[in-house]
């Protein structure tokens, strides 16, 4: 078919179904500049698809803003280091059931329906790709190299947001409506643990989310803390580029099995998860916690195939210290001396932890506000989530400041204990997507509902000009009376 044939289908469906037309939303003037009625944050694939989704609401006045470089968005070319997705490469999400814009149409359109059935899961580098394609045949108005630095409210349900970077055109935006596009950190930060990050110099080691100069690691032996997902990308990734051993050191005394996300794919848990009690909700997630997400199949195969790959289990590092050899680990297993130490231990959710949240971050309900969870259950790292609406957005602690909060929208993976996966997974993209839209949609209309049902009321357009008697039966009828 070729990309230019399937961009031309794009037009062709967008045309059978009369895509985007005249806005709804009516314009706010402000002395300040112009306002958007949508600022998102964050130009992968969460922000892209929402802002797909508002343009098809015809709502077009908007911005997508994204601290990268273009095309360097998200994960996928900057700290991810998986071969493929780990989803099955089925699951549609940000097409929002528009066929020719999913994941497959745009692999076919290059390497046909053969080559769609060779390949197991998505690869990485693909699906970034399909991203770029994604942003270029929609024409999104993204806007790159551009930070916020903090979300500033006023009384006149307007968010000043504060931005720098070289692609900011100011250091200011007006904005009715904010999305947080943010991605897994987005809700909070990366977590090192305090006995690493206060007591090692920080050449010795480094997240998974941040940038590793593999190059500098040849021939090196580095430990590895974390038994989830991204430590075995890690391990391969790094004996794939020449380190010598790579230790992955897992507390728990066997590795995760089980992932509920595969449960919840196929039970209507992720599409209806919104409509569950505050009770279930919780309990989901604490299940969902307990689990974690294992290792896919084929990336441990791939890592514990290298001769330099070790596993430990249920050894937590109880003691780390900086030594002239390296980074010095103490498990309960001996002590193990490294060049270098790679942290997969996640992150922590609380909105605290956002710099562009602190005017406001005190103000947003948390689920410690709102549920006690049974002790067999209770987490702390749960209870820190922010307690959100159906449609994602935050919701105030006290009445007087919520129109602080009004407009704010966290589609990312803070959204984890309220909404389900729904925006912190490509399996949850199509029914969380059209739910954010819907309820900043709303929002806007019901901003302006005074002048929206007053240009109803007033409404006078004639639309209906015939006239009866018709102008020919109205003369035979005067002359019939005239004789």
């Amino acid at each position: 078919m070729g990309l230019e044939a399937l961009n031309e289908q794009v037009k062709r469906d967008f045309s059978y179904l009369a895509f985007g037309g005249e806005d709804w939303v009516r314009p706010l003037n402000h002395s300040e500049g112009h306002v958007y009625d949508v600022v998102i944050v964050g130009g992968g694939q969460s922000g892209l698809g929402a802002a797909f989704g508002l343009i098809r609401e015809r709502i077009s006045n908007i911005l997508v803003i994204d601290e990268n470089q273009e095309g360097l968005e998200g994960p996928w070319e900057t700290y991810a280091r998986m071969i493929t997705l780990r989803t099955p490469k089925h699951l549609t999400s940000i097409d929002l059931g528009i066929p020719s814009l999913t994941f497959r149409s745009w692999w076919e359109a290059q390497f046909g329906s053969e080559g769609w059935e060779k390949i197991v899961k998505i690869p990485r580098s693909d699906w970034m790709n399909y991203l770029r394609w994604y942003r270029k045949v929609l024409n999104l108005p993204v806007m790159n190299e551009v930070k916020l630095k903090l979300i500033e409210p006023t009384d006149e349900g307007i968010h000043r947001l504060h931005i720098e970077g070289p692609g900011a055109p100011s250091n200011l935006l007006l904005a009715r409506k904010v999305i947080l596009a943010t991605g897994i950190q987005g809700g909070g930060e990366w977590h090192v643990p305090p006995m690493i990050s206060e007591k090692l110099p920080r050449q010795l080691y480094a997240h998974t989310s941040e940038f590793i100069d593999f190059e500098t690691l040849k021939d090196k032996k580095i430990g590895i803390l974390g038994g989830g997902a991204s430590a075995f990308d890690n391990a391969n990734f790094a004996l794939s580029q020449g380190v010598a051993e790579a230790h992955v050191f897992v507390r728990r005394k066997e590795l995760p099995r089980i992932n509920p996300i595969r449960q919840m794919e196929i039970s209507g848990m992720i599409e209806r998860f919104h409509s569950l009690s505050d009770t279930d909700k919780y309990a989901a997630m604490a299940h969902f916690f307990k689990h974690n997400q294992p290792p896919t199949n084929d990336t441990f195969e791939r890592a514990s195939s290298w001769s330099g790959f070790q596993l430990h289990i249920g050894a937590p590092w109880v003691n780390v210290e900086a030594a002239d050899e390296g980074a010095v680990v103490t498990t309960p297993q001996g002590t193990f001396t490294f060049d270098f130490l790679i942290i997969s231990t996640g992150l922590l959710t609380n909105p605290a932890l956002r710099p562009e949240l602190g005017l406001i971050e005190n103000y947003i309900t948390r689920w410690e506000d709102k549920y006690k969870a049974p002790e067999e259950i209770s987490n702390p790292l749960l209870d820190a989530h922010p307690y959100l609406s159906p449609g994602f957005a935050f919701l105030s602690r006290d009445e007087r400041n919520k129109k602080f909060l009004h407009g704010i929208f966290a589609f990312n993976y803070s959204a984890l204990i309220s909404c389900g996966i729904s925006a912190s997974a490509l399996s949850g993209m199509k029914f969380g997507i059209p739910k954010l839209v819907s309820a900043v949609a709303d929002q806007l209309f019901l901003d302006n509902r005074e002048e929206i049902l007053h240009n109803y009321f007033t409404y006078s357009e004639l639309e209906f000009i015939g006239e009866w008697p018709k102008e020919e039966q109205a003369l035979n009828a005067t002359l019939a009376s005239q004789k």
